[in-house]
C-alpha cells in the first residue's frame, strides 16, 4: 500500500505531506497563496470571500482554453508511472523539487526542499497535471493534501458534487473533516452507483492508476476553472 498521509511539523517537512495534497496543522490557515502565484495571506479555512471568487473568475477568463477532458487525458497518459524503492524518483517529484512552490511550502511547513524527493506524491501528481495543462492558477499546486483542499475552499471552489476533472479529496475514515484528508486524485466520472472513477498518483503499489472509489470516502471536491 502506498504512503498517503503525513502530518506537518514545525521542523519536519516530510511529516507534512499527504502524497501531495493539502491541510494545515491544527486546522489553522496561515499563508494560503492566491489563485495566481502571489504570496498574499488567504482567508481563514471555511470562509469564502466575494473577492476570492471574483479573482478566481477573472483569472479563469485569462487562461488557455482547457477542458476537463484535456486534463484527464494528460493524467491518463501517466498511468503506470511508478515510484522507486525509496518512494520517490518520479517526474512529479523532480518537477516539484525545482518549483517555486517547493520553497513556499518549506517556508510554511518546515524541513528542506530535498525532503520532497521521496515524499508521498499524490498532490504533486495532481499539481503537475494542472501545470502541464496550463491551468495552475485555478488548479493550484501543493504537496500537502489538507492545505491543498483548504486552498480550494478559501477560493470559493469547493463542493460535494463529483464532476469530471474535479480534484477529489479522500478521508479514508469518512469523517468529512477537511483536516482529516488522506489522499487526492482527479475525478474521471461519476458512476451513478455510489462510486466514482478516478485517476490518482501514489496509489496501489506507488503508481499512477485508474481506480473506482466509494463516494463515502470523499471529503469534498475542488473545482478548477475549465473553459474549453
Amino acid at each position: 500500500m502506498a504512503k498517503n498521509r503525513l502530518t506537518p511539523g514545525k521542523h519536519s517537512l516530510v511529516r507534512a505531506l499527504v502524497g501531495a495534497s493539502i491541510v494545515l496543522a491544527g486546522g489553522a490557515v496561515t499563508t494560503v497563496p492566491a489563485l495566481a502565484d502571489s504570496h498574499a495571506s488567504g482567508p481563514q479555512a471555511g470562509s469564502v470571500t466575494e473577492n476570492a471568487a471574483a479573482s478566481s473568475e477573472t483569472q479563469a477568463q485569462n487562461l488557455p482554453k482547457v477542458s476537463a477532458q484535456q486534463v484527464l487525458d494528460i493524467a491518463a497518459q501517466q498511468i503506470g508511472v511508478s515510484e522507486n524503492a525509496a518512494g520517490g524518483g518520479t517526474k512529479f517529484h523532480a518537477w516539484y523539487l525545482s518549483s517555486q512552490r517547493a520553497k513556499e511550502t518549506v517556508a510554511r511547513d518546515g524541513g528542506r526542499i530535498q525532503d520532497y524527493a521521496n515524499a508521498p506524491w499524490c498532490a504533486m501528481f495532481v499539481s503537475w497535471v494542472g501545470e502541464q495543462a496550463g491551468i495552475r492558477p485555478t488548479m493550484g499546486w501543493d504537496a500537502y493534501t489538507v492545505s491543498y483542499a483548504k486552498w480550494f475552499a478559501d477560493n470559493g471552489r469547493w463542493g460535494q458534487t463529483p464532476k469530471p476533472g474535479a480534484v477529489v479529496f479522500f478521508d479514508w475514515g469518512g469523517s468529512k473533516d477537511i483536516d482529516a484528508i488522506d489522499h487526492v486524485g482527479l475525478v474521471k466520472k461519476d458512476n451513478g452507483d455510489g462510486t466514482i472513477t478516478t485517476i490518482e498518483g501514489n496509489t496501489g503499489n506507488g503508481k499512477v492508476e485508474e481506480r473506482v472509489r466509494p463516494v463515502a470516502q470523499v471529503d469534498g471536491y475542488g473545482y478548477p476553472a475549465y473553459n474549453g
